[in-house]
């Protein structure tokens, strides 16, 4: 599957970002969906994460409260809302699809392209 992220951009800390990933060349539906994060001189981390069928989500402590997964299935997408944004969420930010539904970069199948936001002070 090819994964096509995008959003990213300069922002203002307090303020919001939607980032958006596009899928295809895989049946969307058969896989869960990620987002991780590496900042400068950071190693990858998870953000956030919905099932296959979008019935459960996972954010890291971090985020939680700030960030919202959502998936759309007729357009293939998956989407990363992000409120309240800190200095400490930049980062590029990168989409993953997996098989089997897990929270590790391990285990991810398949990666885009990241995409950079930056948060301003």
């Amino acid at each position: 599957v090819q994964l096509q992220a995008s959003g990213g951009g300069l922002v203002q800390a307090g303020g919001s970002l939607r980032l958006s990933c596009a899928a295809s060349g895989r049946t969307f539906s058969d896989f869960a969906m990620s987002w991780f994060r590496q900042a400068p001189g950071k190693e990858r981390e998870f953000v956030s994460g919905i099932s296959r069928g979008g019935s459960r989500t996972d954010y890291a402590d971090s985020v939680k409260g700030r960030f919202s997964i959502s998936r759309d299935y007729a357009k293939n997408m998956v989407f990363l809302q992000m409120f309240s944004l800190k200095p400490e969420d930049t980062a590029v930010y990168y989409c993953a699809a997996s098989i089997t539904y897990n929270l590790g970069s391990g285990g991810m199948d398949y990666w885009g392209k990241g995409t950079l936001v930056t948060v301003s002070s």
